[in-house]
This record gives structure tokens, C-alpha cells and sequence, in this order.
């Protein structure tokens, strides 16, 4: 709502060498009007945008000189200068682009002074051999190339020079990119630099004409040489897949191009491009040349990228239009496209699927173009029933559904091309005689579409497609209640934009159509019939999912389209509001009056507020609405008052009144949706206010000349600013009401929010700006104690809200005048940081910051930072403030933990007791959290302290982890406080000594001058407990009694901060670049420290809340270290992957990993390894990982293997799991299923168990988030043919597993014989389901699976007879249904039969069943 200030434009200046400018200077007139004149004052100027209004002075200058200036030796060397200036400016850089407009205009007379300038200064930069420079040259070739005449004109001259130049600079920076294989951040640099050389070697060629005459010179040129040398450059990029693909994509388009531009005659492209793309070239037939720069290509055995991007640069530099290429041309047409559907069904890798997504729609491009002037074969191969267009439509139909949104996007674009190819391949005069109805193909397609289900998301936009290729007429005859079919499909969040959009296509084309055959204005009738009742009937009768969406996509598009249907809307509502004013569990026809009033005024279909209270609604609506039982009548009609499209709108004072009756009432809602609603509409108010206000008082400043033009209020704009203002106060003061003591967390919530929204809305005043409201004006002592109690709720989120207010406070209104009541306060906060309540270390943690923020601490805790405050000068004060006061506090808890560490060392009982260590740590990072510590004063102090918190992390660390890693750190956890406590928890620490397999106890600590934990000390200690523990504090004697889980919580909740506070530590604090650098906090050593500290617990720790959050702190260090330019750092994740990838593979019964609790931290640790690899790169160490890891979960005869097996099943889940892989991990969804199915057949119970937890994480993975409770829902099924396009390894594989079931199903001896796996099997073919659109073309065929599932219907398990039945109907088609019912009947035993089995009978029976069901379904 608030107006956005324009962001200034920042132009580095331009600056020239010391000997350019004493040229100028030399050249200067003292007149100060020449061109040197003007040179030298703009390269003078620091400000690059002043330079900018001196650069467009320079062509007026020059128009105005003599046309025999360009013999005068001053504009000759300005000239020059210019030239120099342009090729050292960086490519980015505004100045470059006004500079070379500029010298677009240069008189005529000029020119040939210019380009000789342009061209030297070119010469000198082509002739460096500075490899660091090379992306400057290459980006200078570039910018000369772009809209600069001068710049062509130059490069043209040096074509030799620039060819031999980017073969140079290719050569050296892929050699250099070779060398520093593994350092990713340099690689990813270079690679950057090999993109743009390749991009700018394509458009040299594009744009150069002298490339069209290569063909004629000698092969012995220099030119030709150069040209031949990037062509072999660009096939080996095309061919190596350690570049990036966009490389390799680009190399593509080069290699292509190249060989247009170089082979001759031109009508043989087509064919040896072909002869490329099936691999057929005759090597005897083809120019020596093109042998030798090319011989990779015409090899038998060229990888699908190196096809792919080939094809890509067929179809994209190849001139497709009006059919120039001929026979031959058509001929590749249709080669291309049966190269990518080979492709389709062989690329598993997500980037490359979505580029063949993007090529496919590229073809069917090119194929429109080649089919407006095409032979009638082409045609006959391209209508809609033609193979091609069969394939293509196919792979529409399974990938319409796939997981990335920018491929589903190319399906649409296919489709939509698809019906364009089939018009062109109509001859004009079947489109003129025969109709719509005659053209099976559509009529065809259109009843498949409206025949699938809605679920389908693909379905929605080739509907879409349809509707414009022959209109809303065409649909409504064969579906007339497909807008209320649609509706209903609403209520799904998912489906919601795809069915808006349909929706909104699909009016407005009815729209045009009955406009366009209306002789008078009745026509809106039928559109509002066919349109808006059924939306009135949702809103008035749906459920509240459905009705928020149709409310929130669906009627403002409708409104957008016909304004004018709102009256009529509001009419029909208006006579049933006194009918059906609703209940708690339905808005009534009143709930649907203001939802549409709502949009209709948010999105500005109505004038103004006024007129909508006056004609549309009464004043009793309005407080009917606000008041209403149903939340979001009342969240609707707050809207209708807050929302509108005009910021600067006035707030009336009625609307003002009714605001102030509905805060009354609605500050405590229980629902958190509807208190965020609430809060985001009153913001939305409060912005208007403050707009209008604006606009108010410059209305009062120029009231007595404006008095009477004065339309936005008709009262003195003084009146409504003091309105606004005492409504202001009494909303704040309702607020500041709400905050009573014991007041409800939700009226807390509320309250906080708004008045957050109020400071933040409602600014101080600084310069000219004026502000109606200060909410600082209206806190006086007594409110600034409620908000500071705030802090003792035991919501966090009231702490939060209740902290930015205070922070957004000016420092005047929260100051502490008395000085022992600050002492009080802080004293307050340390004791809370110690606090044997969790929630309570976070009071602390606020309390702190609120107290480092204001400048509030006190006195006595300054006087150790007395030198240190002095020396810091007069830089600014307030972050140095906010440091020192930060110092001083992390000091101090520092000082307490170290005291308190050395207690628990001794007795970690005492420490559980009485000062769990977890809430001084949890402060620390708290206040390091909200510093900013890259731009650090007091880097001197802070260093010693950085290395003390590391240090004193480690002992916490070494005190706790004997508890979390111990083989079963739960202990009993007795929760009673009787004198038996004690003595159990003596029986529970005893038992973790060294019988666990972690062996904590005989290890060497990290810090090995300290002992961590002496069990002996531990042991002598409890049985001195008796009844109480009596615990010696370090002030007073406590007694208290302490259990199990006291010491867990204490030894968890410490664990987890540490694991923070050192995540906090490295993703905060800046390294140092070298050993002996100043400006870092952190040295490498310290972070191999850190790295190692989280490797030790996250791998044996066995705690899940410690591990969870130690991975947090451990993903916060790995992003760092990717990042981080120094090598050792960076390879340190790889090294530390590879170290527990051995661990895992070896087997060693000594290794400390857990191979319990799903292998407890390991695929934690793994997942934070892999999961910050950059995902721009070729991931190869996810890579190299999925690969080992599925082949030892795979089925291995070596029974020591078992605990590897279950580590990399448990890793797999992970791994499969974690949403940040992306479509990454898909490729290997398969050999995932394969595992998890062959190891559900393991005589070992964990390697089960583990294969059972990933089965379940692949169905997920594979069919998405089950989102309702229906086990048959078809939102989380997919068709049969798409599952196996996507998964074709699972075809063979699953067909083999069923048939090894079926024949264990019915033993011929009688025995109960059930294989572990059929379950599984049915589970993933039950989910699949029959689909319309699934045609015979497919080459995985769904007939073998039949007669195994059939079979699978017989076995003596309930369960998996009634899975079999619902396996068995995706598997049959439509017709072939009767069929299928009457084979199945025929197999059931008859009355002359002796031997027969119920269970037989009863499969036998359900699969019937289900294929009746399913046939009926089908018919309807």
C-alpha cells in the first residue's frame, strides 16, 4: 500500500591513464568549449551519472565543428581517447551504453577518424596475453557487436585478429578450468568466461557478413584456419559432459552455425546433418575439414546430451521459414523428431528432460513454419492422426503431471502447437466445407479431455488450448455444467489456479462469442446464467475451502471481465440476505454480499466508499457482517472496509466507527489464520491513513487557493487529520487495554501485532515529512511496564512481538531512569538464563537485547570496557555502542558458564539441578545473532573471546555427550520425586559405561588437558543423595530431587545450543583469508575444529533432539565451507563424505555408528554434505554417493554386510526425502524401489524394517504428499503409462518380481506359502490407474502384467487379494473390460468341482467386482 521510493541509479565513473589525460590537458582550450575541454572536465568528475549529461554533450559539440575538423589532430586524438574510454569501461556499466549511443550519431565526416581510433584501441586489447583479461576482451567483442556502428565497424576490420583471439582465449581457459578441477568457485568463474566466449563466437558469425564468402577462401587462410580451430573447440565442449550444459547447449547452436557458415554446397546441410543425428555419416563423402574438426560427432557412439544439444542447434540456426531447405529440409524435420523421441525414453536426468521439454516445443515451432509452404507428404506425416503427432501427444499426456512447473509449462505450448499443425495440414477447402464436427481428430480429443478425471492438472490447460482453437460452443454442447464441474474442483489448493485460469479463458471467450452474434444487449442473460449463478450458488452453499478460493482466484477475474455483473450480483443477494444470514458453520447469502462487495472494492469496481454504503449495502449489513458467528463473514467485511485499490483514499469517520466496534469484539479469535487476516487488513488501514494524510495535509497547505477544486473531502482536511489522529489514540489505547495481566495469548497476539503495525505505519517525523500519529505520544510509564511484561509469557511469539515494538520505540520513551531498578532488571535476566525452565532462557535471551539495544545496561558491568570505549572514537556511535554492549554481556555469561561448567564437571546431577548450562549458551547466541559481525570495530577484543566460547563449547559438549550417546539415553525416566530416584538413576548412568558400543568412556576427549565426566566421582556422589540431592550452589544450598529426565533435558537441550551457537559462529563470523590476516574472527584451524566437532556428535550421538540440531548448526557450516575461497576449507565436505562412506562400507564391528534408531545422525550428516553441493553444477558427489550407497543396499550374499546394508537404506530414506535435492534425486528413484522391494525379502529383521520405512518415502517421493484421508484418492495415483514413461527400469523388474509372487501363490501341496514382497508390488501397481488418453503406441505394454495379478488374487492373506483386485484395472482398457469380467468368471469352480478354495473364489470375485466398477465409471 505504502509508495516505494525510486531506488537511485548507481554509475561507476569513468576514468582514464595518466597519459590520455595529460593529452587532454595539452589539448584543452582556455575557453574551456572544445571537445578536449569537454573530455577532460567529465573524466574529472567522481559521479558516473554527471558524466553521463557531459558523454551526450559530445556529438552536438562535434555537428557544430567545421567539416574540415576532421583533420584537426585535437578532435583526432579525442577520438581517440573515446575509444579507449568505451573499451575500458566494464560491460555493465551505464556509461558504456550512452557512450556508444552517443557515437551512433557522430557526423559523417568523423566516421573514418573514429573507426581507425576504434579499431587501434581494439588491436592493443586483442593483442593481451594476460589470461585474467580475456573476459574483459570477450565482453568488449561483445558490447561492439550490440547496437554500435563505430564498434562493428571495428571488428570487422580485425575479423582475423578477433577469430584467432577467441580460439586463443577458449584454449587457455578451458586448460586453466582443467587445472583447477575441485575448486568449484574458480571453476564456476571460468566456466562463466567459456559461455560468453562461446555466445560471442555465435554472434560474430550471425552478425559479420563476410562469413557468408568463408566458403570461397582458400583453406590455407587464417580466417578459415581460426574458424576451424573453434569449430573443434565447441565439438569438444559439446562433448564433455564435466562442463556445464549450458556450455555444451550453446556449443550446440556453435557447431551448427559454424558448419552453415563454412560448408558448401549449402543445399547438403540438411543431409549431412542428418547423417550426424542417426549416426550414418559416410566419412568418404564429407570435406577433410569437416572430418577433422567434427570426427567425434560422426562416431556411432555419441552420448544423448551431445544428440540433444545437436538438435537444439538444428532447429534453432537452421532458417526454417517458408520451406527454403526443400525436400531435404522435411526430411531432417522429421529425423529431429525421432531422434528425441529415442531420447525421451532413454534421459533420465531432470536439466536434461526439461531441455528436451523445451526442444520438443522448439520443433513443433519449426514445424509450423515449414508446414505454410510444404509438400502434401509432410502434411500426410504431421495431420492430427499421423504417428508424429500421436508420439508427440503421447508424451504430452506423461509429462502434463510432471513435478517441474517450467516443463508442464512446455507440454501446454505443445499442445496448443499440436492443434496449429493439424489446421495447417488441412486443406483450405475441407476447412471451408466440412465443419468442426466432421474433424474426428478434435472431436476426438475434446472427449478425451472432458473423459479424465479432474484431478488431472494437464487437463485444465490443453482444455484451455482447446477453447481457443474452437471456441466455448464447441465444450458447452458436450459438457453444458462443465463451469459447475469446474467450481467444484476448487476446493483442492492445488487445482485452484489451473481451474481459475480455465475458467477465466473459457468466459471470456463465451463472452466474445455471444457478443459477437447479439443483435441487443439481452446476451448477458445467458452469460451470467451460464457463469455467474453457479457461482453465487458456491458461495452461498459451498464449503469454506471452496468458497475461499473461488472467492480469492475465480470472482475477481470474473468482475475484471464484466464490472457490470456486480449489481447484478449484489441484487440477488441483497432479497437473500434476510433469509440466510448464516451460522457459525456457513457465511448465508450475507457472507457471500461481502466477499463480493470486498473484491469488487479492493480490485476498484467500486467509486468510492460512499456510494457503496448508499446503493449497494445498508449500515446494519455492515455491523451485522463485523459481528457475524462465521470468522470469515466477519474477516470479509473488515476487508470491504480496509482494502481498497487507491492508497490514498479517505478513511470516513464511519468507517472509522465501525472499525473501532469490531476491535471491540474481535481481539481474542481463536484461529490463527483469522487473527493474521485481521492484523494484515487493519495494517492495510493504518497505510491508507498515513497516504491520505499525506495528501491532506498538502491540501490544508494550499487550501485558500484550492478551496473550491477540493473534491477529495468535502470538510477542512484540519478536521479529518485530527479525526484520524483521536482514532489512532483510542485504537491504541483499546490495545494497550487488551494487554491486561493474564490476558489470553491470542488477544496478546492481536494486540502486540497491531501496535507493531502502528509504530512501523506510522513513522517519527525527520525533514519535511509529517506524520498524523506517534504511537510513542501515547506510551507513557505504566504501558512501557505492560509491554516489558510481556516478556514473561511463556509464548514465544508474544516475547518476539513484544521485543520489536520496544526496538521500533524511539530510546526517549523507553529510557530507565532509575538506576537500581536496571540493576534489578539485569540481575533479573542472568538468573532467568540459569533457569531450570526452558522457556525461561529465552525470556532471558530478549530481556539481554532489549537492554544491548537501548544502552541499558548498567554501570557496574562497564567499567572493564572503560579503554575500549574510549578508543573507539567518533565513528558511529550507535553500532558501537550496540558492540560494546554486546562484548560486555557474552563476557559476562561467559564468565557464569565457565564457573558453572567447572561445577557440572564435577557433579552433572548439580548442574541438572539447579543451573541446566543450555540457557547461558542459548543466550550467547541470541545476542551474536542480532549483531552485525562483518563490520566489527572491537575486532581486537572480540578475537579472545570468539576462541574462548570455542573452547568452553567443547567442555559443555564433553560433559553432556556421555548421556546422549550412550545406547539408550532415555534411561528410564522415572517421574515420581520419591527417595527411590536417586538409586535409579545410579542403576541408569552405571549402565552406560563400558558396555556401550559407543565405548565414550575409554576415548580421547576433544579437549584432552580436562577430564569430562568421572563416572567414579558420579557413582560416589548419588548414593550421598538419599531422599533429596542436597545441591551446593556456588551463592546458596538448594534441595531438590533429581530424575533421569532432568539430566537428559539438561544434557539434550545443551547439546542443541552448543550445535547452534557454533552454526551461528560460522555463518556469522568472517574468516581469516590467510593465517596471519586481521580481518577475520575465525581461522581455519578453528573451523576444521568445528567441522570435526559436529562429525563426532552427529555420528554418535543417539539422541534424536540433539543430532536434529546439531545437524542445524552442521548445514550453516557446510554452506560456509562451499562457499569459502580458501581450497582446503572448500574440499573439506568431499573429504569428510568420502571418510564416512568407507566407515559405512567396511563393516568394522569396533565403528561407533549407531546402526540403531535408522542409523541415528548418519543420514543427517550425510544430508547436510550433499544438500549444500551448489546446485548449478553437475552434483557430482550426490553423484558418486546414490551410486555406492544403492549398491550396498542392494542384495549382497555376504552376511557381514547386513549393518551397511541398513546404514544405506536408512541414508537412501534420507536422502529421498529431503526436498532441497530436488529433481535431482529422481534418476534414482528406481534402483531405490529396487532395493527397498529385494530387501523386504532379508531373513535379517532391521535390513526389513529399513527397507519398509524407504518404500514408504518412495511412494511418497514417486506420487506425492498424501493430502486426504482416501486410500483411493487419485490425486496421489498416476496413469499407468506415465509412471512407466517415467520409470521404464521398473517395468522389466516389477514384472519379474510379480511373476516369482504368483507362482509361490498357489502351491500345489497346500502349503501357506507368502512372499514378503507381494504387498509392495500391489501397493505401487494399485496406485496406478486407467487413463483415456493411454494409447497402444507405448512400447511397455500393460497385457503381461494381467495374468500374474490375477493369480496374486488367490492368496490366503485378505489383504493382498483385495489389493490384487484394485492392481488388476489400470492394466486393462476400456473395451477390453467384458472380456476381462468373463475370463475371470470362466476360473470359478463350478457345481461338479471337488476341490476348490474359498479364498480362490473370493479373489476371484473382488477383481470382477472392481472391473464392473470400473466399466461403469467409465460409461458415466
Amino acid at each position: 500500500m505504502g509508495v516505494k521510493k525510486k531506488k537511485e541509479m548507481q554509475v561507476t565513473a569513468m576514468t582514464i591513464c595518466h597519459q590520455d589525460l595529460e593529452t587532454l590537458r595539452s589539448l584543452a582550450d582556455v575557453e574551456g568549449k572544445n571537445l578536449a575541454s569537454l573530455l577532460l572536465h567529465c573524466v574529472q568528475l567522481t559521479d558516473g551519472v554527471s558524466q553521463i549529461h557531459y558523454v551526450k554533450q559530445i556529438v552536438p559539440l562535434l555537428e557544430k565543428a567545421d567539416k574540415n575538423g576532421a583533420c584537426d589532430p585535437t578532435i583526432r586524438s579525442c577520438l581517440d581517447i573515446l575509444a579507449g574510454i568505451y573499451l575500458s569501461l566494464t560491460v555493465k556499466n551505464p556509461l558504456k551504453k550512452v557512450l556508444a549511443s552517443s557515437l551512433n550519431g557522430l557526423p559523417e565526416f568523423f566516421l573514418t577518424e573514429a573507426i581507425q581510433s576504434f579499431t587501434s584501441r581494439l588491436q592493443e586489447e586483442l593483442n593481451t596475453t594476460d589470461l585474467c583479461s580475456y573476459r574483459k576482451v570477450t565482453d568488449n567483442i561483445s558490447s561492439c557487436m550490440e547496437n554500435f556502428d563505430l564498434g562493428r565497424a571495428g571488428v570487422n576490420n580485425l575479423l582475423k585478429n578477433v577469430l584467432h583471439f577467441l580460439q586463443k582465449s577458449l584454449i587457455e581457459i578451458s586448460e586453466e578450468n582443467r587445472k583447477f578441477a575441485g575448486n568449484h568457485i574458480v571453476q564456476t568463474q571460468l566456466m562463466n568466461d567459456l559461455l560468453v566466449g562461446t555466445r560471442v563466437s555465435v554472434m560474430l558469425v550471425q552478425k559479420i557478413q563476410d562469413f557468408q564468402r568463408i566458403h570461397l577462401k582458400t583453406s590455407g587462410s587464417p580466417t578459415w584456419q581460426s574458424m576451424c580451430g573453434l569449430l573443434s573447440i565447441f565439438t569438444k565442449f559439446l562433448s564433455d559432459d564435466d562442463l556445464l550444459q549450458t556450455i555444451q547447449s550453446t556449443s550446440g547452436l556453435a557447431v551448427i552455425l559454424f558448419i552453415k557458415a563454412m560448408f558448401h554446397p549449402p543445399e547438403k546441410i540438411p543431409d549431412l546433418i542428418s547423417s550426424l543425428l542417426l549416426r550414418s555419416v559416410d566419412c568418404t563423402s564429407i570435406p577433410d575439414w569437416f572430418l577433422n574438426c567434427c570426427r567425434s560427432l560422426c562416431c556411432t557412439d555419441v552420448s544423448q546430451s551431445t544428440l540433444l544439444f545437436l538438435c537444439q542447434g538444428t532447429l534453432t540456426m537452421l532458417d526454417w521459414q517458408n520451406g527454403s531447405m526443400g525436400l531435404s529440409g522435411e526430411a531432417l524435420l522429421l529425423n529431429i523428431v525421432h531422434v528425441l523421441f529415442t531420447l525421451s525414453s532413454q534421459i533420465k536426468e531432470s536439466t536434461l528432460e526439461l531441455f528436451l521439454s523445451r526442444i520438443l516445443a522448439s520443433w513443433t515451432n519449426s514445424a509450423i513454419h515449414v508446414l505454410e509452404s510444404s509438400s502434401p507428404s509432410l502434411k500426410d506425416s504431421l495431420n492430427g492422426n499421423s504417428s508424429v503427432v500421436g508420439r508427440l501427444l503421447e508424451y504430452v499426456y506423461t509429462h502434463w503431471e510432471y513435478p517441474l512447473d517450467a516443463l508442464r509449462h512446455q507440454t501446454k505450448i505443445i499442445f496448443r502447437n499440436i492443434l496449429q499443425m493439424h489446421q495447417l495440414t488441412k486443406e483450405k477447402s475441407d476447412s471451408e466445407t466440412s465443419g468442426l464436427a466432421a474433424d474426428r481428430f478434435i472431436c476426438d480429443l475434446t472427449e478425451s479431455l472432458l473423459q479424465l478425471e479432474w484431478h488431472v492438472k494437464g487437463k485444465y490447460a490443453c482444455l484451455g488450448c482447446l477453447v481457443d482453437y474452437v471456441g466455448i460452443g464447441h465444450i458447452l454442447a458436450l459438457a453444458k455444467t462443465i463451469p459447475s464441474q469446474i467450481l467444484e474442483v476448487m476446493g483442492d489448493q492445488s487445482l485452484v489456479p489451473y481451474a481459475s485460469d480455465l475458467l477465466e479463458t473459457m468466459f471470456r471467450n463465451h463472452k466474445s462469442h455471444l457478443k459477437s452474434q447479439a443483435v441487443d444487449s439481452t446476451w448477458i442473460d445467458e452469460w451470467h446464467e451460464t457463469w455467474v449463478s453457479p457461482l453465487l450458488f458456491i458461495l452461498c452453499e459451498g464449503n469454506l475451502d471452496q468458497k475461499s478460493y473461488v472467492i480469492d482466484y475465480y470472482l475477481p477475474k470474473l468482475l475484471n471481465c464484466s464490472p457490470e455483473s456486480l449489481s447484478y450480483m449484489v441484487k440477488i443477494l441483497q432479497t437473500s440476505a434476510d433469509t440466510k444470514t448464516g451460522s457459525h458453520n456457513s457465511r448465508g447469502a450475507l457472507g457471500a454480499l461481502m466477499a463480493c462487495l470486498r473484491t469488487a472494492r479492493a480490485h476498484g469496481h467500486l467509486q468510492s466508499a460512499t456510494d457503496a454504503w448508499r446503493n449497494l449495502v445498508s449500515s446494519a449489513r455492515i455491523k451485522q457482517g463485523l459481528i457475524h458467528q462465521h470468522c470469515q463473514v466477519r474477516i470479509d467485511t473488515l476487508g470491504l472496509l480496509c482494502e481498497s485499490n487507491r492508497s490514498t483514499e479517505i478513511v470516513s469517520m464511519e468507517e472509522m466507527q465501525w472499525i473501532q466496534f469490531f476491535i471491540t469484539y474481535n481481539l481474542n479469535s481463536q484461529s490463527p489464520g483469522v487473527r493474521q487476516q485481521i492484523c494484515s487488513l487493519l495494517k492495510k488501514l493504518f497505510c491508507r491513513i498515513q497516504e491520505s494524510s499525506q495528501v491532506l495535509y498538502k491540501l490544508e497547505q494550499s487550501r485558500s487557493k484550492h478551496e473550491s477544486e477540493n473534491e477529495l473531502t468535502k470538510q477542512h482536511p484540519s478536521v479529518s487529520l485530527q479525526q484520524y489522529k483521536n482514532f489512532m489514540s483510542s485504537i491504541c489505547n483499546r490495545l494497550f487495554e487488551a494487554l491486561f495481566p493474564g490476558s489470553s495469548y491470542p488477544t496478546r497476539f492481536s494486540a502486540l501485532t497491531i501496535l507493531g503495525s502502528v509504530a512501523e505505519v506510522f513513522p517519527v517525523p525527520e525533514g519535511q515529512v509529517q506524520t498524523v500519529y506517534q504511537l510513542s505520544h501515547d506510551i507513557d510509564v505504566g504501558r512501557f511496564q505492560t509491554l516489558m511484561e510481556c516478556f514473561t509469557s511463556t509464548f514465544e511469539e508474544v516475547k518476539i512481538l513484544a521485543f520489536d515494538l520496544l526496538m521500533k520505540l524511539p530510546k526517549t520513551v523507553v529510557q530507565f531512569q532509575d538506576s537500581e531498578k536496571l540493576q534489578a532488571l539485569f540481575q533479573a535476566a542472568l538468573e532467568l538464563s540459569s533457569s531450570t525452565k526452558p522457556y525461561d532462557c529465552v525470556t532471558a535471551s530478549y530481556l539481554l537485547n532489549f537492554l544491548i539495544w537501548q544502552d541499558a545496561l548498567p554501570s557496574s558491568l562497564s567499567a572493564s570496557l572503560q579503554t575500549q570505549q574510549a578508543s573507539c572514537g567518533n565513528g558511529d556511535k550507535s553500532a558501537v555502542v550496540v558492540e560494546r554492549n554486546t562484548l560486555m554481556v557474552i563476557k559476562c555469561l561467559l564468565e557464569n558458564l565457565e564457573e558453572e561448567v567447572s561445577q557440572a564437571e564435577n557433579s552433572l546431577l548439580q548442574a541438572a539441578a539447579s543451573f541446566p548450562l543450555y540457557g547461558r549458551v542459548h543466550c550467547i547466541t541470541g545476542a551474536l545473532q542480532r549483531l552485525s559481525l562483518n563490520s566489527l570495530r572491537l575486532v581486537s577484543e572480540w578475537r579472545p573471546v570468539v576462541e574462548k566460547l570455542l573452547l568452553m563449547s567443547y567442555r559443555l559438549s564433553a560433559v553432556v555427550s556421555p548421556v546422549i550417546q550412550s545406547s539408550s539415553p532415555e534411561g528410564l525416566i522415572p517421574m515420581d520425586t520419591d527417595s527411590e530416584s536417586a538409586s535409579r538413576l545410579q542403576t541408569i548412568l552405571s549402565e552406560i559405561q563400558p558396555r556401550d558400543t559407543n565405548d565414550y568412556f575409554t576415548q580421547a576427549k576433544i579437549l584432552k588437558e580436562r577430564d569430562s565426566f568421572d563416572l567414579e566421582d558420579l557413582n560416589a556422589s548419588v548414593p550421598n543423595i538419599g531422599a533429596s540431592a542436597e545441591i551446593k550452589g556456588s551463592k546458596e544450598r538448594k534441595t531438590c530431587d533429581v530424575t533421569a529426565q532432568m539430566v537428559l533435558v539438561c544434557c539434550w537441550r545443551s547439546m542443541k545450543e552448543v550445535a547452534l551457537l557454533l552454526g551461528t559462529l560460522c555463518q556469522l563470523l568472517p574468516m581469516q583469508s590467510m593465517p596471519e590476516s586481521s580481518n577475520g574472527l575465525l581461522t581455519v584451524e578453528q573451523v576444521k575444529e568445528i567441522g570435526d566437532y559436529f562429525k563426532q556428535h552427529l555420528l554418535q550421538s543417539r539422541h534424536r533432539g540433539a543430532f536434529e540440531l546439531a545437524y542445524t548448526g552442521f548445514v550453516k557450516l557446510t554452506e560456509i565451507l562451499n562457499r569459502c575461497p580458501n581450497v582446503s576449507l572448500q574440499n573439506l565436505p568431499e573429504q569428510w563424505l568420502w571418510n564416512v562412506l568407507e566407515e559405512i562400507k567396511c563393516s568394522d564391528p569396533s565403528s561407533k555408528l549407531c546402526a540403531t534408531r535408522r542409523s541415528a545422525g548418519i543420514p543427517f550428516y550425510i544430508q547436510a554434505l550433499l544438500a549444500s553441493e551448489p546446485k548449478k553444477g553437475k552434483m557430482d558427489l550426490l553423484k558418486i554417493t546414490m551410486k555406492e550407497l544403492i549398491t550396498l543396499a542392494g542384495p549382497t550374499d555376504d552376511s557381514r554386510s547386513t549393518v551397511s546394508k541398513v546404514h544405506a537404506l536408512n541414508i537412501l530414506r534420507a536422502l529421498f526425502r529431503d526436498t532441497r535435492l530436488g529433481e535431482n534425486i529422481i534418476p534414482y528413484v528406481a534402483d531405490g524401489a529396487k532395493a527397498a522391494i529385494l530387501g523386504f525379502t532379508s531373513p535379517v529383521w532391521a535390513v526389513r524394517n529399513s527397507s519398509t520405512l524407504l518404500f514408504s518415502t518412495l511412494i511418497t517421493r514417486i506420487f506425492g504428499v498424501k493430502r486426504g484421508k482416501d486410500e483411493l484418492s487419485k490425486k496421489n495415483r498416476m496413469t499407468g503409462s506415465e509412471f512407466f514413461s517415467r520409470f521404464p527400469e521398473l517395468y522389466p523388474f516389477l514384472l519379474q518380481q510379480l511373476e516369482a509372487v504368483a507362482n509361490t501363490v498357489d502351491s500345489d501341496t497346500g502349503e501357506l506359502n507368502r512372499h514378503p514382497s507381494m504387498f509392495l508390488l500391489l501397493l505401487v501397481l494399485g496406485r496406478l490407474y486407467p487413463s483415456p488418453m493411454d494409447g497402444t503406441s507405448s512400447a511397455l505394454s500393460m497385457a503381461p502384467f494381467i495374468p500374474f495379478i490375477m493369480r496374486c488374487g488367490r492368496s490366503p492373506v485378505y489383504r493382498s487379494r483385495v489389493m490384487a483386485a484394485r492392481a488388476l484395472v489400470p492394466f486393462v482398457m476400456v473395451d477390453e473390460i467384458p472380456t476381462t469380467i468373463r475370463t475371470l468368471l470362466a476360473k470359478l469352480p463350478n457345481c461338479t468341482d471337488q476341490c476348490f478354495r474359498q479364498n480362490h473364489i473370493h479373489g476371484t470375485l473382488l477383481q470382477a467386482k472392481r472391473q464392473t466398477l470400473s466399466l461403469h465409471s467409465h460409461s458415466h
